[in-house]
């Protein structure tokens, strides 16, 4: 562990820009139909726009961590700043969707830079025994960033246009590039060598798994081009992702991918959960914002209100999470968080008619929050509980990418069950009107309002089962066990025992 004197502060500085860029995964689902009307564009056009910033962000998290070691968590940090801020600037330019999706690209490169160092940083400034409550503000950053992004998008979008949703984050930028630079410290480096060719083939793998699943309905999951179908698309991603892990394997040197770390339980355990957690989350909120702008006529703000109680929900507990983690086994909060959360959304997907009444819907919504507030703090925790100062970049950066996957997964996983569902429960030709955006927010026929909710509704039964899948692996999780690492180990020591006690 590093000597710092002021953690505090120094963590208060990365949260913003952290929260900063996780709004920005969520926060285009409430403009959705805003862009698809702006920029003359379908269903499967606009949800690009959030699945290349995802698949952007995900890939080089990997080698990020480690540039983070190299070069110094706060040096990434900002620079990584600066480039998300800047393209920010340029998505909110952006006149056609194929610019939009090209800076969302950028974007999420930017995004890549950041965040692993924040967790990187609370492994390496925090003692093993005050680690619970910083990952407690992170948890809670990252559970109310998730939530609020459709909430401040939709106040901004009615209040000055999609493009909005991207230039707040210029001054936004500002402030957090000021307070990162005075008060996070400068950490010791490591050296590391850089896997060039494991970044190719995991960039490879992911952009044709998620290709064949996001344009798999358009294609009727048959032939693309050529000699090219949809799940040779697949297919080919899984292979190039095989040959990835054997390559990380077979390394002598450094890989890009340490698979000594997966020998550690829990922390296999926690990287599973967390990619159901980020594919259910990021899967959630498209469907639920397209029903009730398109089916309810709600405006992007009425909309994004929905989202009100989990944020307020998973604000406050949050931190509250963050201080029993250090106190009790963090496997039984993670376990209910992950069942609350699979829950919620088969209730929410359930209820999703053209006539529910609004407050029914806040009822799942109100669970959703407190699913939120018990899975990001003992998750990180759990994940991060053993990992030596040498390994922080490569352990965050790891969790982080298996994050995102589950989050860029989410994103192509539901544009395919919403075209799905949509062909399947209205008629072929209103069926495309609607997958298309001619309907409008609020504008489509009374004759079709039952099947398209019906369609959002059974999309959200994906994002369920996932969350299932997390709880499986959550409720494997072994005792937690006192560091063997450091000068803090020692101290650590009572607590972990305490823990194990129970």
């Amino acid at each position: 562990m590093e000597n710092v004197t002021k953690p505090w502060p120094a963590l208060w500085a990365l949260v913003i820009g952290f929260f900063m860029i996780l709004v920005d995964s969520t926060i285009v689902s409430v403009a959705t139909p805003a862009i698809m009307t702006g920029l003359d564009a379908d269903i499967n056009a606009v949800i690009w726009v959030t699945s290349a910033y995802l698949l952007a962000y995900a890939v080089p998290l990997l080698i990020t961590g480690r540039l983070g070691d190299r070069f110094g968590p706060k040096n990434m940090y900002l620079g990584g700043l600066v480039i998300f801020t800047a393209a920010s600037v340029w998505c909110g330019l952006s006149g056609d969707i194929t610019m939009l999706i090209v800076a969302r690209v950028v974007q999420g490169l930017g995004a890549a830079l950041m965040t692993p160092q924040t967790m990187a940083v609370i492994t390496r400034i925090f003692p093993p025994d005050r680690r619970g409550q910083a990952m407690g503000l992170w948890g809670a950053v990252a559970g109310v960033a998730t939530l609020a992004g459709p909430i401040l998008g939709g106040v901004l979008v009615d209040a000055a246009g999609w493009e909005w949703i991207f230039f707040i984050n210029a001054p936004v930028g500002v402030v957090a590039f000021i307070l990162a630079w005075r008060l996070v410290p400068t950490l010791t480096t490591h050296q590391h060598r850089f896997d060039l060719l494991g970044v190719v083939l995991s960039a490879v793998g992911m952009f044709l798994i998620v290709f064949g699943i996001q344009e798999g309905p358009r294609y009727d999951w048959g032939l693309i081009s050529g000699p090219f179908t949809v799940l040779g698309l697949i297919f080919a991603g899984i292979f190039v992702l095989a040959g990835f892990v054997i390559w990380q394997a077979v390394q002598k040197g450094e890989p890009l991918l340490p698979l000594g770390l997966f020998a550690e339980r829990n922390f296999s355990l926690s990287n599973l959960a967390i990619t159901t957690v980020g594919f259910a989350f990021t899967g959630m909120a498209i469907p639920l914002m397209i029903y009730a702008q398109t089916v309810r006529g709600l405006t992007p703000t009425q909309s994004a209100l929905l989202f009100v109680p989990m944020a307020v929900i998973t604000g406050a507990l949050a931190p509250v999470v963050g201080k029993l983690v250090d106190r009790m086994n963090p496997k039984y909060i993670a376990l209910v968080g992950l069942v609350f959360l699979s829950g919620s959304l088969f209730w929410l997907g359930s209820i999703l008619t053209e006539d529910v009444p609004i407050w029914h819907l806040v009822l799942p919504l109100s669970l959703l929050g407190f699913a939120s507030a018990g899975i990001w703090a003992p998750l990180a925790t759990t994940a991060t509980r053993n990992l030596p100062p040498r390994d922080a970049g490569a352990g965050s950066g790891v969790y982080n990418t298996t994050r995102q996957v589950g989050a860029v997964l989410g994103s192509a996983g539901i544009a395919a069950i919403m075209q799905a569902r949509l062909s399947a429960e209205l008629p072929a030709g209103a069926g495309a009107a609607a997958q298309g955006g001619t309907a409008g927010a609020g504008g489509l026929p009374e004759a079709l309002q039952a099947g398209f909710s019906a369609a959002m509704g059974q999309a959200l039964f994906l994002p369920a089962a996932v969350a299932l899948l997390g709880a499986l692996a959550v409720a494997f999780f072994a005792r937690p066990k006192a560091p063997t690492w450091g000068p803090r180990a020692a101290a650590a020591a009572p607590a972990a025992a305490d823990v194990q006690a129970e």
